[in-house]
């Protein structure tokens, strides 16, 4: 069977195409970025109405590229949370209204869950259980995941989560939104810092995160600072690894103590070059899985995949109801 997943959630209008035998037939993405970098951040109604543009030409775009009609899909998987609850609410009506037209029933899938299994549509020696830590711009969430329905989580960010700290530095540091790939991109420029800042909750016993007060010294710092580009690379280099080092650190903890062999990093920080090679440097006796770097950030393909997983897990149906979550059971 071939199942179509639509991503919306926030500035991201992702499709993909998974076949249970063939495994991903092909994914697309469009990204938002030059609609609110001006902002320093995602508008969302701007966000809504971009999606409203592009799915249906997204769409004909992808069944084009792979040779595939309309009539060959057999299931619909979108997400239906965390988000935006205005691009939430875009997917989830063109999901429902396209399955309803092809006699076909829809699957709601929770965003932050189709993450975390996003390594395995590639990573075929991935094998349950595993330690989870999703990290990105809205969640920092570490896992327990027994099985593909049974979780448990083991901390959480008690503020702001990685993602978005490193998107408010950056805009302090006067760099383009999305600031996580811009902090990495300044940080490689230099091999070492001359600031140590904190490491918040690196050493306490619980594996819940805290990086507000982080953000509130650099911001500080950078206040007071007389920035040129020499200074930026400096701040961000112990900046970034202030971030990785809590990160790593915790994860690896959890995995030891709760005597877990696999670990999955997954979420939009998942693609920081340096958070990757650190954890293959660091990760000892233990396997660390990312996903595809194509399927870091926000995409349809998890979608996709999330919806074949959970088909013989949860009833479906062909419902026109439509009812959006904005939270969901990981926060």
């Amino acid at each position: 069977m071939i199942v179509l997943g639509i991503e919306s959630s926030c500035d991201e209008t992702g499709l993909a195409l998974f076949d249970s035998e063939k495994g991903m037939i092909g994914h697309i993405v469009n990204s938002q970025h030059d609609i609110h970098g001006k902002y320093g951040g995602v508008v969302p109604e701007l966000a809504s109405r971009d999606h409203v543009l592009k799915l249906v030409p997204l769409l004909d775009q992808l069944l084009s590229q792979k040779e595939i009609p309309l009539s060959d899909i057999s299931l619909i998987a979108f997400t239906n949370g965390p988000g935006l609850l205005g691009p939430l609410l875009t997917g989830a009506s063109f999901a429902k209204s396209l399955a309803w037209s092809l006699k076909i029933k829809s699957i709601e899938i929770d965003h932050l869950e189709a993450h975390i299994f996003s390594p395995m549509i590639t990573e075929k020696e991935l094998k349950l259980p595993f330690i989870s830590l999703l990290v990105s711009g809205g969640h920092t969430i570490l896992t327990l995941v027994k099985d593909n329905s049974t979780y448990k989580v083991l901390g959480k960010t008690l503020d702001d989560s990685a993602g978005e700290v490193f998107d408010k530095v950056a805009r302090h540091l006067g760099l383009p939104y999305p600031g996580g790939p811009e902090i990495s991109k300044a940080s490689s420029k230099v091999n070492r810092s001359s600031y140590k800042f904190p490491r918040p909750m690196i050493k306490t016993s619980c594996y819940n995160f805290s990086f507000s007060g982080l953000k509130t010294h650099v911001t500080q710092l950078i206040n007071k600072t007389q920035l040129n580009d020499s200074l930026i690379s400096d701040i961000a280099y112990d900046f970034e690894n202030a971030i990785i080092d809590v990160l790593i650190t915790k994860t690896l903890r959890a995995a030891r103590e709760h005597n877990i062999e696999n670990i999955v990093i997954a979420g939009g920080v998942s693609a920081n070059e340096k958070l990757r090679a650190r954890c293959n440097t660091e990760k000892g006796e233990k396997k660390i899985f990312f996903p595809d770097m194509a399927y870091s950030t926000d995409n349809g393909a998890m979608i996709a995949y999330m919806g074949w997983l959970k088909l013989s897990k949860i009833s479906i149906s062909n419902s026109l109801e439509i009812n959006p979550n904005p939270s969901s059971r990981f926060v």
